[in-house]
């Protein structure tokens, strides 16, 4: 019996037809057939145009596909999760959460951005996943913000414009510009005064200088060591001269204060200085009673001694 018959060509044909047609299906997705995946479901309040098949991405670079969507009826969080298919090689670590990110021809790309922390995810755990915040995103959200500004903002520009139109205001840039020329005359003025005289000036401190330049030249000239040495040797006989003097009034101080040297005797003896005191007591009192009656003490005559009266009869 012949195995290979023309209902068993047909019916292999069929099969590899069928099977052709999945590669072919799957690949027009993006999906390998051959090559082993892990699926990892991310959790969204709003999936944004999402649909299977969809490229995936890890920080730019393609790791896998969207193989399932579906809704949680069951759970009051009203969850979309995405069932994602990525390669075996790819470990998603903890901390990771994944963006929608809606292109400009109207497709969606997830991109998941990767956990700092080193311990790696089991495939069929859930990572969290939202929308990709842009700038157009963000100009939006600060919307309501300017909102509440801008009454704010008019109240603000309203006192800016009274206080230009004000006259004083005016008035006021007025003397400044005006205050501004009258500086730059003064500074014209000024570097003119100095470019006249800056010569005269030079001129002028030139001798002064070269006195200085003398005046240093001779305190250089000047032997500071000769003139010390002689100041020293001059104090040095002085403080010679000095310690002779001592020596010699060192005794007669001593003679002074020893009381039983003459000298000692004259200074200290109370009975010596009480009768030089009265003597000059006795003396003084002698000249006032010759100044008194000096015909006590002398008598003159030029025609001889004068007789006496004779005395009274009594």
């Amino acid at each position: 019996m012949k195995f290979f018959t023309k209902e068993i060509k047909i019916a292999l044909a069929a099969i590899c037809t069928i099977a052709l047609l999945i590669y072919g299906i799957n690949f027009l997705k993006g999906i390998n057939i051959f090559q082993s995946n892990s699926l990892y479901y991310v959790a969204f309040n709003d999936i944004s145009g999402l649909a299977e098949s969809n490229p995936v991405y890890a920080n730019g670079y393609r790791i896998g596909t969207v193989r399932t969507i579906h809704y949680d009826y069951e759970h009051p969080s009203s969850k979309v999760y995405v069932g994602v298919d990525v390669e075996d090689n790819m470990h998603i670590t903890e901390g990771s959460y994944a963006e929608l990110d809606a292109q400009m021809l109207g497709g969606v790309t997830m991109n998941i951005i990767l956990g700092a922390s080193p311990k790696a995810l089991l495939p069929g755990d859930t990572i969290p996943g939202g929308p990709h915040v842009g700038a157009l995103d963000q100009a939006a959200s600060l919307m309501p913000r300017l909102q509440t500004m801008m009454p704010k903002l008019d109240s603000i520009l309203t006192g800016i414009n009274a206080i230009v139109n004000n006259p004083a205001m005016q008035q006021t840039l007025q003397n400044a510009a005006s205050l501004t020329e009258e500086l730059r005359t003064t500074n014209r003025n000024l570097n003119t005064l100095m470019a006249g005289n800056i010569n005269t000036i030079t001129n002028n401190l030139k001798p002064t200088t070269e006195h200085l330049k003398s005046i240093t030249q001779k305190l250089d000239e000047i032997d500071y060591v000769n003139t010390v040495n002689s100041i020293n040797h001059t104090l040095a006989g002085l403080q010679d001269f000095t310690d002779k003097l001592n020596s010699s009034v060192t005794p007669a101080l001593n003679s002074l204060n020893n009381p039983n040297s003459t000298l000692g005797l004259l200074m200290n003896d109370r009975t010596l200085y009480d009768n030089l005191n009265n003597t000059a007591s006795a003396a003084d009192s002698l000249l006032n009673n010759l100044r008194e009656h000096p015909k006590r003490y002398v008598h003159f005559s030029i025609f001889g001694k004068k007789e006496k009266a004779p005395a009274a009869d009594k």
